[in-house]
């Protein structure tokens, strides 16, 4: 078996390992998947695992490709998890379930979209990560992370939530990509792919001491996977360093990312908001003594570098509070979420399958009245937000006018504070709703870690956001930023 240690190893270390020869694809498949069956059990971030044989024989093809001189991309022969969101066709062994039990039996001969660029890139996909079941439209209820299909996710630096934690306590482990999180932190992969509507990455990224990005919205082919909405949803990289999201970042976006000055803070530019007004409500995430002061402090110490630096700072900035997203009185954004999830997100969803147990939400929500045991097993016995979707029959010329004014919105808000501000890049706490801002105009943004809560030894990070198709100057700051961090934090698995 490979000799490297999978908490720290990151797809650039194992490039170069590959490179030299001093590991192959079939040893580093092995030492993963001995990870991931001795782990996963406890913290269930992986739903479905590829069967062995399927990866030792695809891993050895891409060795043959290496030795022949063929490399698929510059992530040839590196695993990757992906969520259990996106499509993958039967013959690689495993289900896409959006962590609906129904999706079970379901059969698809295509691969996603996006699945089918990264095998034909020549990543080695592992497993499909755990969920919060389709992406939290069932109950209101339910813990982030948790599936009927999977269980419940839980942090590999916290253990086991805490009773009557909060949804987003420092003892959850975050959004409805939890699953892909908890898999690159507790090295069962280098590499995963999340997809976020409001901070479904962001969260999850940050209590996981991990460098991601979520990108601009619409620019990617979502052909295969389940959305929640097609206003919000874009699926983006978690990793453990800037060059494994810049790598895969340049796969799923199709165009380089490098730029000059990369990894420097010189002609960056940054806004960053106030932690005393930008930071989680009290009903979602619950404050211990020296947990905001400790937070605040490390916050304004980065910050103080990043101008120590070379880097362009102001701070505090202020900006419109989410309030401001609110269009006639009403969250318009509720509106879309439902109506996108049960008009187009479920329907393309089902689809993409050549074999489905079901057509449409009805047949959902009627299967799960009568499978409750496996479908609504205890602690979530409800579907109160599936059947509240059912009810949704807006117009769709109302629905594109809500839209279409709720991105000018929410890009005004942001836009204003890049022009006033002068700056390019508009930085918050990642316990934040900046994300939600940032969902809003559909604009990029990027999370990387930035310490480790003495209270539970959770970990937080910085939440940053740039204008519409300006992922460079994300990955330009993260780069940088990786360079004056302190290493991100180690689970104590």
């Amino acid at each position: 078996m490979a000799e490297f240690e999978p908490l720290t190893t990151n797809a650039h270390d194992l490039q170069r390992m590959l490179q030299s020869g001093t590991v192959t694809s079939v040893q580093i498949v092995e030492r993963y998947l001995e990870q991931i069956h001795r782990y996963n059990p406890k913290l269930k971030a992986l739903v479905s695992i590829a069967p062995a044989d399927n990866l030792y024989r695809i891993a050895k093809r891409l060795d043959d490709e290496r030795r022949e001189g063929l490399l698929r991309s510059p992530l040839h022969g590196v695993p990757i998890v992906l969520k259990d969101c996106f499509i993958t066709s039967s013959d690689l062994g495993m289900t896409t379930c959006a962590g609906a039990t129904v999706f079970a039996s379901a059969k698809a001969s295509k691969n996603a979209a996006i699945v089918e660029m990264l095998v034909r890139s020549g990543l080695v996909i592992l497993a499909k990560s755990n969920m919060t079941e389709f992406a939290g439209m069932k109950t209101i209820k339910m813990m982030p992370g948790w599936s009927p299909q999977g269980g419940q996710t839980i942090s590999p630096y916290t253990g086991p939530i805490l009773e009557n934690e909060r949804l987003l306590g420092h003892s959850a482990p975050g959004g409805s990509s939890t699953g892909s999180a908890v898999a690159v932190a507790a090295g069962f992969s280098p590499l995963s792919l999340g997809a976020e509507t409001i901070g479904s990455i962001v969260t999850p990224t940050v209590r996981a001491g991990l460098y991601a990005l979520k990108p601009t919205v619409g620019v990617q082919n979502t052909t295969g996977t389940y959305r929640m909405t097609e206003f919000y949803d874009s699926p983006g990289p978690m990793g453990k360093c800037a060059a494994d999201i810049l790598a895969l970042s340049e796969l799923l976006l199709g165009r380089p990312l490098q730029s000059s000055g990369m990894g420097m803070w010189d002609g960056l530019r940054v806004a960053f908001l106030d932690p005393s007004d930008w930071k989680m409500d009290v009903s979602m995430c619950e404050q211990f003594p020296g947990t905001e002061e400790q937070m605040r402090e490390e916050y304004a110490a980065a910050i103080m570098g990043m101008e120590e630096r070379g880097c362009y700072v102001k701070y505090p900035a202020a900006i419109a509070d989410v309030s401001e997203l609110d269009i006639g009185g009403k969250s318009t954004g509720i509106h879309i979420s439902f109506w996108d999830f049960k008009h187009i997100g479920l329907p393309e969803f089902i689809d993409a399958f050549n074999e489905c147990p079901v057509t449409q939400l009805e047949d959902i929500v009627n299967f799960n009245d009568a499978n409750r045991a496996t479908a609504m097993p205890e602690p979530y016995t409800e579907q109160d937000l599936l059947l509240r979707a059912q009810g949704f029959a807006d117009s769709p010329e109302e629905i594109n006018a809500m839209k279409e004014e709720l991105r000018a919105k929410g890009r005004s808000i942001l836009d204003e504070v890049f022009e006033r501000d002068n700056v390019g890049l508009i930085g918050a706490p990642g316990d934040s709703p900046l994300c939600v801002h940032a969902a809003a105009a559909g604009y990029p943004h990027a999370t990387v870690p930035l310490g480790q809560l003495r209270h539970n030894g959770r970990p937080f990070g910085l939440n940053v956001v740039a204008r519409q198709n300006n992922e460079d100057i994300l990955m330009r700051f993260m780069t940088a930023y990786e360079r004056q961090a302190y290493p991100r934090p180690l689970p104590s698995l």
